[in-house]
């Protein structure tokens, strides 16, 4: 990619924007920053993090701009949040627990033990998890880790496991009940698109600095290093489960179907402290996350907080999670957790209100406020979540996409669409002409609703592009989120300059190496061409040595099946092939000819061998690299 475009300043009206902010909310309260530093032990000599070829994942010093005043192109209040987020380096929550903050997106927890300490929540990244628990031992010692713990499903919370681990290690590995499962689907079934969005929602990509990427209020981005996975061996499987490793004595709160699908709270009754995971954080967590998910349930979200706070409440002196700083001192716990509660909770209620009363998914995120003491508190601040991207995820979670407008049910797709629109408001450089007045009256979210119609009906209009660009800037200066700042900036960064692709790769073997063969079975499944499969009809038997049932794969009507074991539904194979598992796994992931094995005695085939070979044709490539912001 040649040089990148400048960006531009903010507009006379955004920076007036901004700075009514500063009225607008206690900008003198620095609890906040008092407990984001407190318990303070140092950081790392050495801000680079880089991989074994040299590559830089990490820089703690790319944030150091920060100290600076705010700048009219960030908003005031996303600044603050990412001056608390962006402090890096080892913390003491209380005597035994000690935290990594600001070496990834998550923090990394460590519990001493009698002889060792457990590792919760291993980062993204081996490379920022192996750097962290250095300075965690420069600091305290040369503890080996005795165990470790995943709180949930998400890779910034697994990531960097064997930067902790070491391959022989034979340590308990906890997580929540369904942790595998969810862990491996979302990022292998879904993977490649939200990867791709994730590099609109992280901003990894975009230049660090006052115009650029400021942070994405849960951290402040995702490192780009090695994502690796220990399955776990060690599963809580129900609320009061106690478990003790290395002397350290836990009690578990099983939280599904919260902020992720598998997730769990932890008390450590033994120093009065409440892991909170990423149920209850410093800000408004995502009900649908930018990059793509299922929808949360802020009814459940809610209940669970609620129950954290009736189990552990009366015994916590603080709260920690794995995003942010801690809460200190019982009461300050309990009304955290209290308000967060509210928060999710008001927001559902209200969504449902509205919406029987035939308001829509926009209409209502337009009018959804939520109260002024909700409000007054910084942690309830949509720096990551939104209140509008919530409440829509809410109406989408109830009553789908469909908002009961028949104009609605059938609409022509994007690029069609553009073409019409553009036509009937009198062709592209009359729209663009009428924007620019627009965009100059300071109308940003109107600019880019109707230049993108321009962009995608003609994609190489340079003024459209370049219009296009500097609202979504605009746009993204003017924002409280973190996460939609990053989303406008990338935006404007791809029209400029072109795509950046996906920085982050979450599809690790590791992770491909976890799939059981069901989710293996699947996940080719989603890549078949179904159009161009729609006359084939191939079958592959698999006889998994050591394996009573066999496996049948057919590919028929555009759909790829398997079927265990045999019966009517099994289709008479072209070939069969005696195989191991280990071996099967490697042809369907491409990392081992069939033919080759079958020669060196390691797989018996019986049959046509081209009938696999045809199949495996019909799989497509995701494609990494799609387009956001133009068709």
């Amino acid at each position: 990619m040649s040089e990148r475009t400048q960006p531009e300043p903010a507009q006379p009206g955004i920076a007036e924007a901004n700075r009514a902010v500063l009225g607008r909310f206690a900008f003198d309260d620095v609890r906040d920053f008092e407990d984001a530093k407190r318990g303070f032990l140092g950081t790392a000599a050495e801000p680079l993090v880089a991989d074994g070829r040299g590559t830089t994942v990490w820089d703690l010093e790319a944030y150091g701009f920060l100290s600076e005043p705010c700048p009219d192109t960030v908003n005031p209040s996303l600044w603050r949040q990412s001056r608390l987020v962006g402090d890096h380096g080892l913390f003491e929550v209380v005597e035994g627990i000690y935290q990594i903050r600001g070496f990834d997106l998550s923090n990394m927890t460590l519990v001493e033990g009698e002889r060792g300490v457990l590792v919760i929540d291993p980062l993204i990244s081996a490379e920022t998890a192996a750097a962290g628990l250095a300075l965690y031992r420069a600091h305290r010692g040369e503890r080996p880790v005795t165990g470790v713990l995943y709180t949930h499903s998400h890779v910034d919370h697994f990531g960097g496991v064997r930067g902790v681990l070491p391959e022989d290690a034979q340590v308990p590995v906890f997580a929540p009940e369904g942790f595998l499962e969810h862990a491996v689907s979302e990022n292998v079934y879904a993977g490649t698109a939200m990867g791709r969005r994730a590099a609109y929602m992280y901003g990894a990509a975009l230049p660090k600095g006052p115009r650029g990427q400021v942070g994405a209020g849960l951290g402040q981005t995702t490192s780009t290093g090695t994502v690796t996975l220990v399955p776990p061996n060690a599963h809580i499987t129900r609320t009061g489960q106690e478990e003790v490793v290395d002397g350290i004595r836990m009690v578990f709160q099983l939280t599904p179907g919260t902020e992720a699908p598998a997730e769990l709270n932890i008390f450590f009754p033994d120093h009065a402290a409440l892991c909170m995971a990423e149920n209850a954080t410093h800000n408004l967590h995502n009900l649908l996350t930018l990059r793509g998910a299922q929808v949360r349930d802020p009814h459940v979200w809610s209940r669970y907080l609620t129950e954290a706070v009736s189990l552990f409440g009366a015994d916590s002196e603080v709260a920690f999670a794995s995003h942010h700083w801690p809460v200190w001192g019982r009461e300050r716990v309990v009304a955290f957790l209290s308000e967060q509660r509210d928060l999710y909770a008001y927001l559902h209620d209200q969504t449902l209100r509205m919406l029987n009363t035939g308001l829509t998914g926009a209409e209502i995120a337009e009018l959804m406020r939520v109260p002024p003491a909700l409000e007054r508190a910084w942690h309830t601040h949509g720096y990551y979540g939104s209140v509008s991207h919530n409440t829509k995820a809410i109406y989408q979670r109830y009553l789908g996409w469909f908002d009961g407008n028949p104009a609605h049910l059938w609409q022509h797709p994007p690029v069609e669409a553009a073409a019409r629109y553009v036509a009937f408001m009198g062709g592209a450089d009359e729209v663009v002409r009428k924007a620019r007045e627009t965009f100059a009256a300071g109308d940003y979210r109107w600019v880019v609703e109707v230049v993108n119609h321009v962009v995608f009906a003609e994609p190489d209009h340079a003024e459209a592009r370049a219009l296009q660009a500097a609202a979504l800037e605009q746009l993204g200066y003017g924002s409280e989120n973190g996460t939609w700042r990053n989303f406008y900036l990338m935006g404007a960064l791809e029209l400029r300059d072109g795509s950046v692709g996906t920085p982050t790769q979450a599809a690790s073997p590791d992770l491909l190496a976890a799939l059981t063969l069901d989710q293996l079975f699947d996940a080719l499944a989603i890549r078949i061409d179904g159009p161009g499969s729609w006359d084939a009809d191939l079958t592959v038997r698999w006889d998994l040595r050591g394996v009573e049932r066999p496996v049948t794969l057919r590919l028929h009507n555009g759909v790829l099946t398997h079927i265990e074991g045999a019966g009517p539904a099994v289709a008479p194979p072209g070939v069969t092939v005696a195989i191991d598992e280990a071996d099967l796994r490697a042809v369907l992931l491409g990392a081992a000819d069939l033919e080759k094995l079958a020669a060196d005695g390691r797989a018996e085939l019986t049959g046509d061998p081209r009938v696999l070979t045809d199949l495996l044709g019909h799989l497509t490539a995701p494609d990494p690299d799609f387009a956001i912001v133009t068709p």
